[in-house]
């Protein structure tokens, strides 16, 4: 599991406190990131299908519109900005019939869920696709801002090493 993942997973976990589910192994060699589940909601329970896709790197960083091409994700070169596509996590992370199959696995099938991409930014054109087909875009900054809030005044000693890492750093006056 990456940093980022695992960040995430906190976030979801004590910010939102929603119950998650790393890290699932499909078929083929595919992978779901981060199932929660929002057991609060008033109207049933919601649930996400969360993908981690962050990148600081300048040219990679933010999420784009730009067409995905499983022969240039091949292409060790121009693997890395394929994979800041929407059409990448929308063809490899959402789409294939091995990632569907597990999902139905632990009750998320058809509209039921919602799918979340979380990114270093994006384009304004990668959010209005986003948009068109129902997927969230969470910003990893924001969520760093939002784990900093939550944790910033509470005396709360977290089990998790994530969140504990995050909240010594808050404490440190870096």
């Amino acid at each position: 599991m990456e940093t980022t993942e695992k960040i995430v997973e906190s976030y979801c976990r004590y910010v939102k406190g929603w119950f998650t589910i790393p890290n699932i192994k499909c078929l083929g060699q595919y992978e779901i990131d981060l199932l929660a589940v929002d057991p609060s909601s008033k109207i049933g329970i919601k649930r996400y299908h969360i993908e981690c896709g962050v990148s600081i790197s300048g040219a990679y960083s933010k999420l784009t519109e730009k067409e995905f091409s499983l022969e240039k994700l091949k292409n060790r070169v121009k693997q890395s900005g394929q994979r800041r596509t929407l059409g990448y996590f929308i063809q490899r992370k959402f789409g294939p019939n091995e990632v569907l199959s597990e999902l139905e696995k632990y009750g998320f099938s058809g509209n039921n869920y919602t799918k979340v991409i979380v990114t270093w930014g994006w384009t304004a054109e990668a959010k209005k696709d986003a948009d068109r087909q129902g997927i969230i875009l969470w910003d990893f900054r924001d969520i760093l801002k939002e784990i900093a809030e939550s944790c910033r005044n509470k005396k709360t000693y977290f089990t998790d090493d994530t969140l504990r890492t995050i909240q010594l750093f808050l404490r440190s006056d870096l």
